[in-house]
C-alpha cells in the first residue's frame, strides 16, 4: 500500500523529492495512523460494499469506515450487518488483492457486534483492520474493549479500535475534564489497541442543537473548538502519552449556493496557471473543507474523516510534507545531538529552536514517510491537480 500510488509515474517524478513509504496492514500503529488520510465512512446499508472498496482503493483511498451506527437507522441494523458479512465474505481474504484494498473497520452500535461480526466473518475477518468505537467514555469503554479482546483471542488477528469522543459528557464543561481523564486512564491501560482516536463532532454538536454552516469551519464554532482542544491537550500530548487524534467530519457535498466569498485565496491557482482546478474546487465546495485541513494540522490533528470520495484528493494533498517543512524538520532533528540552540531555517524565513521544536520535526518526519516530500518548487495546487485528474 502506498499514497499517491494512482497518479502517473511521470506525476511522481514531477511532485516529490521523496516520494511517500509503502507499508501493509501488519505495519506498527503509529505507522498506520499517519497514513489514515482522509478517511471515507459509508453506511453499511449499500449494496456494492466489496464494489466500493476496489473502487476507492484504486482512487487512492486509504482508510475505509463501514458503518453501523448513527447512519444506519434502527429497524435496518439486522439487515445491514448481514449486508456487511455478505459484502466482506465475497472478497479474497489473502494475497495481493487485498493488499489493494483500504484498511477497512467497521463502526458497530454495540459491543457484541465485534465478536459476532468476525465470527460471522471467519476467514475474512482478516480483511478488517479494526473497530470505530462510538460514543467512548471511561464506562461505555471497557465493555468494548472485552469485547476487542474476545474477537482478537479468537480469531488470532491483531485488530486495533478507534474510540470516538463524541458523547455529552465531553462536550459539557462540568464533566468534560474528568471524562477525558477517565478516557485517557482507559487507553493507557491498553495502548497496545488503540490506533487512534476520532473526533465525533457532529454528535458533540448535537447536544446544543447547533450544526456550522458550509461557509465555516468547525474551529468557527467555537464550543466545538474548546471540546477539540482538550482532547488534543488530554489525549494527544507529544510527550509519548499521547494518541493519534484525527480530525472531524467535513460532511457537505456540492451546491449551487453560498453566502460568504470563497474561502481560497486566488494567488496561488494564478500562479500555477490553475484557475480552473480553482474554479472545480469551488463548485464541489471544497474550498471550505481545504481550509478546515490547515486548521486541523495547526491544532494537532492528523488525518480527517470524510463522507464523499471528492473530498479525499484534497486531504491527501495538504497531507504532503512540504520541501521547506521537511528540510526544517531534518535540520532540527540533525542538530538535536549537537545540543540544542536557535539558528536560521535554511529558507532564511524562520528560527528554528531545536529543542522546542523536536516533537513537530519528528511529527512532520512521521508525515512525509506516509505521504512523501513535494519537490522544492511544488504548491499543493500541483499535487491537487494530479489527485484529482
Amino acid at each position: 500500500m502506498r499514497h499517491f500510488r494512482h497518479v502517473t509515474e511521470a506525476d511522481e517524478r514531477r511532485l516529490f523529492s521523496v516520494l511517500p513509504e509503502e507499508f501493509d496492514r501488519s505495519a506498527a500503529s503509529p505507522t498506520l495512523a499517519a497514513a489514515l488520510g482522509a478517511t471515507l465512512y459509508m453506511p453499511a446499508t449499500r449494496p456494492a460494499i466489496a464494489k466500493d472498496l476496489h473502487k476507492q482503493g484504486a482512487a487512492g483511498v486509504m482508510s475505509v469506515v463501514v458503518c453501523l451506527e448513527d447512519a444506519i437507522a434502527d429497524a435496518e441494523l439486522a439487515s445491514a450487518q448481514a449486508n456487511v458479512v455478505a459484502q466482506l465474505r465475497s472478497l479474497p481474504c489473502d494475497g495481493k488483492d487485498t493488499d489493494n484494498l483500504p484498511l477497512t473497520f467497521i463502526r458497530v452500535r454495540h459491543p457484541r457486534q465485534i465478536p459476532e461480526l468476525v465470527g460471522s466473518l471467519g476467514d475474512h475477518a482478516a480483511i478488517l483492520s479494526g473497530f470505530v468505537l462510538p460514543k467512548f467514555t471511561g464506562s461505555t469503554g471497557p465493555a468494548y474493549l472485552e469485547a476487542l479482546y474476545e474477537a482478537r483471542h479468537e480469531s488470532g488477528l491483531p485488530l486495533l479500535m478507534m474510540p470516538v469522543i463524541e458523547s455529552p459528557e465531553v462536550v459539557h464543561r462540568e464533566t468534560r475534564v474528568d471524562t477525558l481523564m477517565d478516557i485517557r486512564q482507559l487507553l493507557d491501560d491498553h495502548r497496545d489497541l488503540v490506533l487512534a482516536i476520532r473526533l465525533g463532532a457532529t454528535d458533540l454538536s448535537a447536544a446544543y442543537g447547533l450544526r456550522r454552516d458550509r461557509d465555516l469551519t468547525i474551529y468557527d464554532v467555537r464550543i466545538i473548538a474548546e471540546v477539540i482542544a482538550d482532547v488534543v491537550n488530554i489525549l494527544g500530548r507529544a510527550d509519548g502519552t499521547g494518541h493519534v487524534v484525527t480530525g472531524p467530519v467535513w460532511e457537505y457535498f456540492p451546491s449551487q449556493g453560498r453566502i460568504f466569498k470563497p474561502l481560497l485565496r486566488q494567488t496561488p491557482f494564478d500562479e500555477q496557471e490553475a484557475r480552473a482546478l480553482r474554479k472545480e474546487l469551488m463548485v464541489r465546495d471544497l474550498d471550505g473543507l481545504i481550509r478546515e485541513v490547515v486548521l486541523d494540522k495547526a491544532n494537532g490533528l492528523t488525518g480527517k474523516t470524510v463522507i464523499h470520495p471528492t473530498h479525499v484528493a484534497a486531504v491527501h494533498a495538504l497531507s504532503v510534507v512540504t520541501h521547506e517543512e521537511h528540510l526544517d524538520a531534518c535540520e532540527i532533528l540533525g542538530r538535536g545531538t549537537m545540543g540544542g540552540g536557535a539558528h536560521a531555517s535554511s529558507y532564511g524565513n524562520k528560527m528554528n529552536e531545536t529543542k522546542p521544536h523536536r516533537s513537530w520535526a519528528e511529527r512532520t518526519v512521521r508525515r512525509s514517510r506516509a505521504f512523501g516530500v513535494a519537490a522544492e518548487d511544488v504548491t499543493f495546487v500541483d499535487l491537487l491537480a494530479a489527485a484529482i485528474a
